[in-house]
C-alpha cells in the first residue's frame, strides 16, 4: 500500500502533457458559467439549422429534457441531460423543451424557426438547487432565436396546420410533479390540446436524422474529445505506476477518477470497470470490491467526461507489474488483433471491418494455441463487437453504416478464459481487452489514446518506475 498512499500526497502534481486550444466564452458569477471551452452558441445553432434541413416540408422535431432520475427516497441523481438536445441547444436543466420548424411561424409576435421552453427564474427555488438559466439568458447565453418561460408557455398558442408534421424525439414520458404546474408534464398535455398527433415512425426518422448528425464530430467537439482521452490516459498511466498487489479495485478506482477530477473532467462517461483476477473476464463488472493478488492481472475499462463528451480507454494490467509467459501469449493475441482493426478503421470501410479482422487474427492464434479446435468456438471467449461510436454517449449515435472521415470510434478486441473453460487449465482467469479511441480520417486511422502505453514491455517498463 506506501505507493498508493504516496499517490495521495502528491497526486496535486499532475499535469496534461499538452494545452489544448480553448474556445472563448463568458465565464462568470453573474451567469453560473465558470468553463471557457463550452461549446459555443454558433456550433449549437449551425447544428439546428442542419437538423431542419432534414425535415421535410411542414416539418416540426419536438425534443424534450431528460426526466430527474430519483436514487432513493427524496434523493436524486446528478442530472445529465439528453445528449440530443444538449448537442442542439448547449442546456444542462431539466424540465424543457426545444421546437425546429422547417418553417417560419408567427408565436407571440415573433417570427421564428425555433422555441425553446425553459422554467422561469425563481430565487426560492434556486436557493436549494442552484440557478437556473431562464428565458432571456436562454437567449443571451444558448443563442436560441427565441426562447420562452414556462409560464408564458401555458397560454401561449402555437399556429398549427393541418399539413404539419410532428416528429417527436421520443424520449420517455414525463412524471408529472404535483408540486408543480409548470413541468414538462404539465407543458407536453398542454401542447397535446391543440398541437397535431405526432407522425408514426417519427421518432425513428427523427433518431436517425440525429444520428447522421451527431456521427461526425466538427473540430469544436474534437477539442472536448481529445481532452477527455488525454485526461483518461493520464489517468490509466497513473494507474500502472501505482498499482501493486493486495491494492484492491475499488482503490485502483479511485486512482483514476481522483486523475479525472483533478484535470478538470466532470463525470465518469459510465461507472469505472476494474476487474481484477476472475473479474478480468467479466465485460462490464463495476462492483469493484476485490482485493488484487499477486499475479492477477486488472482490466482496467474507464473514460473521462468533459463538457458531455465521453473517452472510453481500457488498459490491461499485471498487478505485480509482470505478465507471466502465459498472460503475455494472450496479451500479444490481443494487440495483434487490435492493431490490425485499426488498420481497416479507414474512410469507406465497412463499420464491421475492425471487427472482422480482429476476430480473424484471434480465431487463428487461439486454434494455433489449441484453445478452440474450430472458429466456430471462439464466441465461448470473445463474445462481444469490436467497435462502438464515442461522443456525447460511451454508445454513441451514428448509421453503423461505411466509416466517415470525422468519425471517432473505439477498437477493443479481448479474449476472456473463465474458471472451468473447456481448455488447458493453463489459461484459465486470464482476461484480456485492449480499447483506443480511433478517429477516421481521409489520410487514414488515428489513434487518439496513444498516449497510453499498449505493448506488453511498455506496461511493465512504466509499471517498474
Amino acid at each position: 500500500m506506501r505507493h498508493f498512499l504516496l499517490f495521495l500526497l502528491v497526486a496535486p502534481s499532475f499535469a496534461l502533457p499538452q494545452d489544448l486550444p480553448v474556445r472563448s466564452r463568458l465565464s462568470d458569477d453573474v451567469h453560473g458559467i465558470y468553463d471557457n471551452d463550452l461549446l459555443g452558441p454558433a456550433f449549437h445553432r449551425e447544428r439546428r439549422e442542419a437538423l431542419r434541413a432534414e425535415l421535410p416540408t411542414g416539418g416540426v422535431a419536438l425534443f424534450l429534457a431528460a426526466p430527474v432520475r430519483n436514487r432513493s427516497n427524496d434523493v436524486d441523481y446528478e442530472y445529465h441531460q439528453s445528449p440530443d438536445l444538449y448537442y442542439l441547444t448547449g442546456l444542462r436543466e431539466p424540465q424543457a423543451m426545444l421546437f425546429i420548424f422547417k418553417e417560419p411561424r408567427l408565436i407571440a409576435g415573433e417570427r421564428t424557426t425555433e422555441l425553446l421552453v425553459v422554467q422561469d427564474r425563481d430565487p426560492g427555488s434556486e436557493q436549494w438547487l442552484g440557478r437556473r438559466t431562464g428565458p432571456q439568458e436562454a437567449r443571451e447565453i444558448l443563442g436560441v432565436a427565441m426562447a420562452m418561460g414556462a409560464q408564458r408557455f401555458k397560454y401561449t398558442e402555437i399556429p398549427w396546420s393541418t399539413t404539419d408534421i410532428r416528429f417527436d424525439h421520443g424520449e420517455e414520458a414525463p412524471v408529472d410533479d404535483p408540486h408543480s404546474s409548470t413541468d414538462l408534464a404539465d407543458l407536453l398535455r398542454q401542447l397535446d390540446t391543440t398541437a397535431p398527433r405526432p407522425t408514426p415512425n417519427g421518432a425513428s426518422a427523427l433518431n436517425r436524422w440525429m444520428a447522421q448528425l451527431r456521427e461526425v464530430k466538427l473540430e469544436e467537439e474534437l477539442v472536448l474529445m481529445r481532452k477527455a482521452i488525454d485526461i483518461t490516459c493520464l489517468a490509466q498511466q497513473e494507474l500502472m505506476r501505482r498499482l501493486e498487489p493486495n491494492m484492491t479495485e475499488y482503490q485502483t478506482e479511485a486512482i483514476v477518477e481522483y486523475v479525472f477530477k483533478m484535470h478538470g473532467a466532470e463525470h465518469e462517461g459510465f461507472p469505472s470497470i476494474q476487474g481484477g483476477g476472475p473479474h478480468s473476464c467479466v465485460l462490464h463488472y463495476t462492483t469493484n470490491r476485490r482485493t488484487l493478488s499477486d499475479g492477477d492481472l486488472l482490466v482496467s475499462d474507464i473514460g473521462a467526461e468533459y463538457h458531455g463528451y465521453t473517452a472510453d480507454v481500457t488498459r490491461t494490467l499485471p498487478a505485480n507489474g509482470k505478465f507471466t509467459k502465459d498472460q503475455r501469449t494472450i496479451y500479444d493475441l490481443v494487440l495483434a488483433a487490435q492493431e490490425a482493426g485499426i488498420t481497416e478503421a479507414r474512410v469507406g470501410s465497412p463499420f464491421r471491418a475492425p471487427h472482422n479482422t480482429a476476430w480473424k487474427v484471434i480465431a487463428e492464434g487461439m486454434k494455433a494455441l489449441g484453445i478452440i479446435q474450430d472458429e466456430a468456438d471462439l464466441r465461448r471467449y470473445f463474445m462481444h463487437g469490436t467497435s462502438h461510436y464515442l461522443g456525447l454517449d460511451v454508445h454513441d449515435a451514428g448509421t453503423y453504416g461505411e466509416l466517415k472521415a470525422g468519425s471517432v470510434i473505439t477498437v477493443e478486441p479481448g479474449i476472456y478464459i473463465p474458471r472451468e473453460s473447456p481448455c488447458d487449465p493453463r489459461w484459465w482467469g486470464i482476461g484480456v481487452r485492449i480499447e483506443d479511441d480511433i478517429l477516421i480520417t481521409e489520410a487514414g486511422p488515428v489513434n487518439l489514446s496513444a498516449a497510453a502505453p499498449r505493448k506488453a514491455e511498455e506496461v511493465e517498463a512504466l509499471m517498474a518506475k
